[in-house]
Protein backbone atom coordinates (compact mmCIF):
# COMPACT_ATOMS: atom_id res chain seq x y z
CA UNK A 1 0.00 0.00 0.00
CA UNK A 2 1.52 3.34 -1.08
CA UNK A 3 1.53 6.06 1.56
CA UNK A 4 0.66 9.58 0.42
CA UNK A 5 1.11 12.91 2.18
CA UNK A 6 -1.69 15.30 1.23
CA UNK A 7 -0.84 18.94 2.03
CA UNK A 8 -3.78 21.30 1.61
CA UNK A 9 -5.49 23.82 3.90
CA UNK A 10 -8.94 22.89 2.57
CA UNK A 11 -9.94 20.32 5.20
CA UNK A 12 -13.17 19.38 3.48
CA UNK A 13 -11.31 18.66 0.24
CA UNK A 14 -8.69 16.67 2.15
CA UNK A 15 -11.40 14.50 3.70
CA UNK A 16 -12.99 13.94 0.29
CA UNK A 17 -9.70 13.07 -1.43
CA UNK A 18 -8.48 10.96 1.51
CA UNK A 19 -11.70 8.93 1.44
CA UNK A 20 -11.45 8.40 -2.32
CA UNK A 21 -7.74 7.56 -2.33
CA UNK A 22 -8.15 5.16 0.61
CA UNK A 23 -10.81 3.29 -1.36
CA UNK A 24 -8.32 3.16 -4.23
CA UNK A 25 -5.78 1.39 -2.02
CA UNK A 26 -3.64 4.30 -0.79
CA UNK A 27 -2.76 5.14 2.79
CA UNK A 28 -3.24 8.88 3.27
CA UNK A 29 -1.90 11.34 5.83
CA UNK A 30 -3.16 14.92 5.61
CA UNK A 31 -1.52 18.16 6.75
CA UNK A 32 -3.16 21.56 6.50
CA UNK A 33 -0.17 23.90 6.72
CA UNK A 34 3.53 24.01 5.90
CA UNK A 35 4.73 23.62 9.49
CA UNK A 36 2.88 20.36 10.14
CA UNK A 37 3.88 19.10 6.69
CA UNK A 38 7.57 19.70 7.42
CA UNK A 39 7.23 17.84 10.71
CA UNK A 40 5.48 14.91 9.02
CA UNK A 41 8.17 14.73 6.30
CA UNK A 42 10.94 14.80 8.91
CA UNK A 43 9.34 11.90 10.76
CA UNK A 44 8.67 9.70 7.74
CA UNK A 45 9.03 10.14 3.99
CA UNK A 46 5.90 9.04 2.06
CA UNK A 47 5.80 7.37 -1.35
CA UNK A 48 4.47 10.60 -2.89
CA UNK A 49 3.25 14.09 -1.96
CA UNK A 50 0.19 15.98 -3.17
CA UNK A 51 0.89 19.65 -2.45
CA UNK A 52 -1.34 22.71 -2.78
CA UNK A 53 0.22 25.94 -4.03
CA UNK A 54 -1.56 28.07 -1.42
CA UNK A 55 -0.93 27.31 2.28
CA UNK A 56 -1.99 29.41 5.28
CA UNK A 57 1.56 29.82 6.60
CA UNK A 58 3.43 30.28 3.35
CA UNK A 59 3.67 29.26 -0.27
CA UNK A 60 3.50 25.66 -1.35
CA UNK A 61 6.15 26.57 -3.91
CA UNK A 62 8.56 27.44 -1.09
CA UNK A 63 7.82 24.08 0.52
CA UNK A 64 8.45 22.44 -2.86
CA UNK A 65 11.90 24.07 -2.95
CA UNK A 66 12.71 22.53 0.42
CA UNK A 67 11.34 19.17 -0.68
CA UNK A 68 13.59 19.17 -3.71
CA UNK A 69 16.56 20.01 -1.51
CA UNK A 70 15.86 17.36 1.13
CA UNK A 71 14.06 14.67 -0.92
CA UNK A 72 15.19 15.10 -4.53
CA UNK A 73 13.46 12.02 -5.95
CA UNK A 74 10.27 12.14 -3.88
CA UNK A 75 7.35 12.33 -6.36
CA UNK A 76 5.40 15.59 -5.95
CA UNK A 77 2.10 16.44 -7.62
CA UNK A 78 1.03 20.08 -7.27
CA UNK A 79 -2.54 21.34 -6.90
CA UNK A 80 -3.78 24.89 -7.38
CA UNK A 81 -7.24 26.40 -6.98
CA UNK A 82 -6.29 29.07 -9.47
CA UNK A 83 -4.79 26.83 -12.10
CA UNK A 84 -2.94 29.78 -13.54
CA UNK A 85 -0.22 29.11 -16.14
CA UNK A 86 2.33 31.00 -14.00
CA UNK A 87 1.67 28.71 -11.02
CA UNK A 88 2.05 25.67 -13.24
CA UNK A 89 5.26 26.93 -14.81
CA UNK A 90 6.80 27.87 -11.45
CA UNK A 91 5.83 24.51 -9.97
CA UNK A 92 7.40 22.60 -12.84
CA UNK A 93 10.50 24.82 -12.83
CA UNK A 94 10.96 24.06 -9.13
CA UNK A 95 10.76 20.34 -9.78
CA UNK A 96 7.13 19.24 -9.38
CA UNK A 97 6.56 15.99 -11.26
CA UNK A 98 3.02 16.79 -12.31
CA UNK A 99 0.34 19.45 -11.88
CA UNK A 100 -3.46 19.55 -11.59
CA UNK A 101 -5.82 22.49 -11.25
CA UNK A 102 -8.54 22.41 -8.59
CA UNK A 103 -11.25 21.34 -8.56
CA UNK A 104 -9.77 18.13 -9.94
CA UNK A 105 -11.49 14.87 -10.75
CA UNK A 106 -10.40 12.34 -8.06
CA UNK A 107 -10.15 9.71 -10.79
CA UNK A 108 -7.65 11.82 -12.72
CA UNK A 109 -5.68 12.52 -9.53
CA UNK A 110 -5.56 8.77 -8.84
CA UNK A 111 -4.39 8.03 -12.39
CA UNK A 112 -1.68 10.72 -12.22
CA UNK A 113 -0.46 9.44 -8.84
CA UNK A 114 -0.26 5.86 -10.07
CA UNK A 115 1.68 6.99 -13.13
CA UNK A 116 4.14 8.90 -10.95
CA UNK A 117 4.56 5.95 -8.59
CA UNK A 118 5.12 3.53 -11.47
CA UNK A 119 7.92 5.77 -12.70
CA UNK A 120 9.48 5.86 -9.24
CA UNK A 121 9.62 2.04 -9.17
CA UNK A 122 10.35 0.91 -12.74
CA UNK A 123 10.36 -2.80 -13.45
CA UNK A 124 13.90 -2.90 -14.83
CA UNK A 125 16.32 -0.05 -14.19
CA UNK A 126 19.89 -0.13 -15.50
CA UNK A 127 22.46 0.21 -12.74
CA UNK A 128 24.67 2.50 -14.81
CA UNK A 129 24.43 4.28 -18.15
CA UNK A 130 27.45 5.96 -19.72
CA UNK A 131 27.65 8.16 -22.80
CA UNK A 132 30.89 10.08 -23.35
CA UNK A 133 31.84 11.93 -20.17
CA UNK A 134 28.41 11.50 -18.62
CA UNK A 135 27.68 8.64 -16.21
CA UNK A 136 24.16 8.16 -14.95
CA UNK A 137 22.71 5.93 -12.24
CA UNK A 138 18.95 5.71 -12.89
CA UNK A 139 18.26 3.88 -9.64
CA UNK A 140 19.86 6.70 -7.63
CA UNK A 141 18.83 9.53 -9.94
CA UNK A 142 22.41 10.80 -9.92
CA UNK A 143 24.51 12.07 -12.84
CA UNK A 144 28.30 12.23 -12.69
CA UNK A 145 30.00 14.68 -15.08
CA UNK A 146 33.67 15.51 -14.67
CA UNK A 147 33.58 14.27 -11.04
CA UNK A 148 30.54 16.45 -10.28
CA UNK A 149 27.53 14.65 -8.88
CA UNK A 150 24.14 16.09 -9.82
CA UNK A 151 20.90 14.87 -8.26
CA UNK A 152 17.88 14.76 -10.57
CA UNK A 153 14.19 14.80 -9.81
CA UNK A 154 12.15 11.74 -10.72
CA UNK A 155 10.89 13.26 -13.98
CA UNK A 156 14.35 14.52 -14.99
CA UNK A 157 15.79 11.10 -14.24
CA UNK A 158 13.24 9.27 -16.39
CA UNK A 159 13.72 11.72 -19.28
CA UNK A 160 17.50 11.29 -19.23
CA UNK A 161 17.17 7.50 -19.00
CA UNK A 162 14.90 7.48 -22.07
CA UNK A 163 17.23 9.73 -24.09
CA UNK A 164 20.38 7.83 -23.13
CA UNK A 165 18.67 4.61 -24.13
CA UNK A 166 19.01 5.68 -27.77
CA UNK A 167 21.66 8.44 -27.93
CA UNK A 168 21.74 10.37 -31.18
CA UNK A 169 18.25 9.18 -32.12
CA UNK A 170 15.28 11.53 -31.72
CA UNK A 171 12.41 10.63 -29.41
CA UNK A 172 8.99 12.00 -30.31
CA UNK A 173 7.52 14.25 -27.60
CA UNK A 174 4.49 12.06 -27.04
CA UNK A 175 6.63 8.94 -26.83
CA UNK A 176 9.04 10.63 -24.43
CA UNK A 177 6.15 11.93 -22.31
CA UNK A 178 4.71 8.42 -22.08
CA UNK A 179 8.08 6.97 -21.08
CA UNK A 180 9.09 9.75 -18.70
CA UNK A 181 5.80 11.15 -17.34
CA UNK A 182 3.62 8.07 -17.68
CA UNK A 183 1.00 9.90 -19.74
CA UNK A 184 0.34 11.62 -23.05
CA UNK A 185 0.62 15.36 -23.42
CA UNK A 186 -2.57 17.34 -23.75
CA UNK A 187 -3.10 20.46 -25.88
CA UNK A 188 -0.90 23.36 -24.67
CA UNK A 189 0.75 21.04 -22.12
CA UNK A 190 4.37 22.18 -21.76
CA UNK A 191 5.25 20.08 -18.72
CA UNK A 192 7.67 17.88 -20.69
CA UNK A 193 9.42 20.95 -22.14
CA UNK A 194 9.79 22.42 -18.65
CA UNK A 195 11.31 19.22 -17.27
CA UNK A 196 13.72 19.01 -20.22
CA UNK A 197 14.68 22.67 -19.72
CA UNK A 198 15.46 22.01 -16.04
CA UNK A 199 17.47 18.93 -16.97
CA UNK A 200 19.49 20.81 -19.61
CA UNK A 201 20.37 23.51 -17.08
CA UNK A 202 21.56 20.91 -14.58
CA UNK A 203 23.77 18.82 -16.84
CA UNK A 204 25.03 21.72 -19.00
CA UNK A 205 26.60 21.40 -22.47
CA UNK A 206 29.32 19.10 -23.77
CA UNK A 207 32.92 20.26 -23.05
CA UNK A 208 33.06 21.73 -26.58
CA UNK A 209 29.94 23.81 -25.94
CA UNK A 210 27.43 21.73 -27.89
CA UNK A 211 24.12 21.08 -26.11
CA UNK A 212 23.80 17.59 -24.68
CA UNK A 213 20.05 17.53 -25.23
CA UNK A 214 18.94 18.83 -28.61
CA UNK A 215 15.39 19.97 -29.36
CA UNK A 216 13.89 19.28 -32.77
CA UNK A 217 11.17 21.82 -33.46
CA UNK A 218 7.69 20.31 -33.22
CA UNK A 219 9.19 16.82 -33.08
CA UNK A 220 11.06 15.89 -29.91
CA UNK A 221 14.49 15.61 -28.32
CA UNK A 222 17.67 13.56 -28.54
CA UNK A 223 20.93 13.23 -26.58
CA UNK A 224 23.79 14.35 -28.81
CA UNK A 225 26.97 12.30 -29.16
Amino acid sequence: MSELLLIDDDQELCELLSSWLTQEGFQVRACHDGQSARKALAEHAPAAVVLDVMLPDGSGLELLKQLRSDHAELPVLMLSARGEPLDRILGLELGADDYLAKPCDPRELTARLRAVLRRSHPAATPTQMEVGDLRFSPARGVVDIDERELTLTLSESRILEALLGQPGEPLDKQELAQLALGRKLTLYDRSLDMHVSNLRKKIGPHPDGRPRIVALRSRGYYYSL
